[in-house]
């Protein structure tokens, strides 16, 4: 069954910057101090030079999200995505987000999301316009736009993905889900959710911390 993305404020942990050694039990602090959300970065070696995570770590914490409630939201920073969207699909996945800059078959690559049963999102750089969500924002559930350059956690906020957060929402309109992703902290959470953004994306600054829970309750007090 297809779980509905949230369409009120949300802030989602991202496990790139977790302890992997302590993984199911950083989920349970984030998801018990009330985060809903959480977020998996994947990575390939291709489209971005490091290489992370991959189905196997998106089935071992499914489980225990969705019993809290909560979805698995996974981002594809890989070439290709829609000849992989199966197996995030079959190891829990709620949402698989994509890269409009990984693949010439963007909308084939919505469909087979969907397909999957899955919530579909296109994710755009810094360097790529607003403008090309146009043609294809009528059959997303969520945009992703990086306020960093994909690939590296713990990056500074660029300060013109602001304007851009709302460029993007003039694209798609009020019943996308836009979604930001980098540099997210109790200083910058602020101004990208009045820019329209519902769906905030924290890695380093909350597992980064040595109290993940204290630090995604910070940001969420900050908004």
């Amino acid at each position: 069954m297809t779980r509905a993305l949230p369409h009120d404020v949300r802030v989602a942990p991202s496990i790139l910057s977790a302890d992997f050694a302590r993984l199911g039990d950083q989920v349970k602090e984030v998801m018990d101090a009330g985060a809903s959300v959480i977020h998996c970065d994947v990575m390939d070696g291709r489209f971005v030079p490091p290489i992370t995570i991959g189905p196997l770590i998106v089935a071992a914490i499914a489980d225990r999200v969705h019993e809290a409630g909560g979805l698995v939201d996974v981002h594809l920073m890989i070439a290709h995505p829609e000849r992989h969207v199966g197996e995030f699909a079959q190891a829990g996945a709620d949402n698989i987000t994509f890269h409009y800059e990984a693949t010439p078959h963007v909308h084939y690559a919505v469909n087979t999301i969907r397909e999957a049963g899955c919530q579909a999102g296109v994710a755009i750089c810094p360097g790529t316009p607003a403008e090309v969500l146009s043609e294809i924002a009528g059959h997303l559930d969520l945009v992703l736009c990086m306020s960093v350059n994909p690939g590296w956690g713990g990056q500074r906020f660029i300060p013109t993905s602001v304007g851009k957060l709302e460029r993007v929402r003039g694209v798609v309109g009020a019943d996308v889900v836009v979604e930001v992703d980098g540099g997210i902290d109790e200083e910058t959470s602020p101004s990208v959710v009045q820019a329209g953004a519902t769906l905030l994306v924290a890695g380093s600054a909350v597992f980064g911390s040595p109290d993940p829970a204290a630090a995604y309750r910070r940001i969420v007090d900050a908004l």
